[in-house]
């Protein structure tokens, strides 16, 4: 019995793997934890959608254990809650969108003003490189939206702090939410450009207090654009 669980467990790994293109050390559960995010992102999975463990067992070709193992951890984070209806994909109302994107602002402030103080030349060129990336894209939501991550994500390593670094991980999680893109606004495209190049500026400078003003702003106008994009505001 012992042999076949560790088959059976060695082949869902496989699968996983080779859907996913996972990580083999990376535990099973995390990697279905991981797909359903990468499906709120892509809209494949919506808010108010139900969650059934079955279901999406069959349809990632493992056992339901590390399905329900990654649920428990999806309800944690406040990404689904239990209803009559069974576990149901949350769904954020106006308050807590503010309230996301507050904390949002004060964490990105941060991350630009660690990136400042700490960032090694080598982290500079790559942030440059992010925002040349984000300028060259075609006009295209979806891809804007990547490039935008990329940017972020590059200010994230450059700020050198593990510690901040997973808590911004786990809010991005909460970030996917959200539907569609605020790229989606005409305006937005030329919007961030500047507001991109602002927060280089203060991290090229080396001038903590700059950077962060900058990133602050960055997210406000993110949240303007989102409560006009869900909200008609």
């Amino acid at each position: 019995m012992q042999r076949r669980s560790a088959r059976m467990r060695n082949e869902e790994s496989r699968v996983m793997s080779a859907r996913s293109g996972r990580n083999r050390d990376e535990p099973l559960s995390t990697a279905v934890y991981r797909n359903l995010v990468e499906k709120l992102r892509s809209g494949t999975l919506a808010p108010g959608s139900r969650l059934r463990e079955e279901e999406l067992a069959a349809s990632l070709g493992v056992s339901r254990t590390p399905v329900r193992e990654a649920l428990a951890r999806f309800q944690a984070r406040g990404l689904a809650y239990i209803s009559s209806g069974g576990l149901i994909v949350a769904e954020l109302d106006r308050r807590q969108v503010n309230e996301l994107y507050a904390v949002r602002a004060m964490l990105e402030g941060s991350a630009a003003r660690f990136a400042a103080m700490n960032a090694a030349p080598a982290d500079i060129e790559g942030i440059r490189h992010a925002v040349e990336l984000f300028e060259n894209q075609p006009d295209d939501a979806t891809a804007l939206a990547k490039a935008n991550t990329l940017f972020h994500e590059s200010i994230y390593h450059a700020a050198r702090n593990d510690y901040l670094l997973r808590i911004l991980e786990d809010l991005n999680d909460s970030l996917a939410l959200l539907p569609r893109t605020t790229f989606q606004l005409p305006q937005r495209r030329d919007e961030v450009r500047l507001e991109h190049r602002e927060i280089v500026a203060g991290i090229e400078e080396r001038n903590p207090d700059r950077a962060e003003a900058a990133a602050r702003e960055h997210i406000h106008r993110a949240l303007a654009s989102r409560l006009k994009l869900l909200f008609s505001i």
